[in-house]
């Protein structure tokens, strides 16, 4: 079994969150003791739940721990945030490509008509 990154531990907590396994004003499992357990270094879960944090999805409470966002009135839950992230990484993901493709046609149709910007080689 391969050792998980701060990435996908942050996808894992970030599912539990969707799945409500972790509600709002809950608190993650501590750094240290959810390393261990997963036999990764601290580092790595402490860098997976700033990455929540950077998300709004969880706060972190010197001295006491990582907790599950209360979303305050008229911001979104983290449950909900956490369930919507996936689609809008996917459509980034297809924007990128797209984007990708544009830039391709762009230099094919360079090659075939010069640089843009009216330029001429006289």
């Amino acid at each position: 079994m391969t050792k998980l990154n701060a990435r996908e531990i942050a996808a894992k907590i970030r599912e539990e969150i969707a799945a409500e396994t972790f509600g709002p004003g809950d608190r993650l499992p501590g750094a240290r003791a959810y390393a261990k357990k997963l036999g990764v270094a601290l580092m790595t879960v402490q860098n997976a739940y700033t990455q929540l944090q950077s998300e709004g999805l969880v706060e972190g409470r010197p001295g006491s721990g990582t907790y599950v966002r209360d979303p305050t009135p008229g911001q979104q839950a983290p449950r909900d945030a956490a369930q919507r992230l996936p689609e809008l990484q996917a459509e980034v993901l297809r924007v990128s490509t797209e984007l990708a493709s544009l830039a391709e046609r762009v230099k094919q149709l360079e090659a075939v008509v010069g640089p843009a910007g009216g330029e001429s080689n006289s």
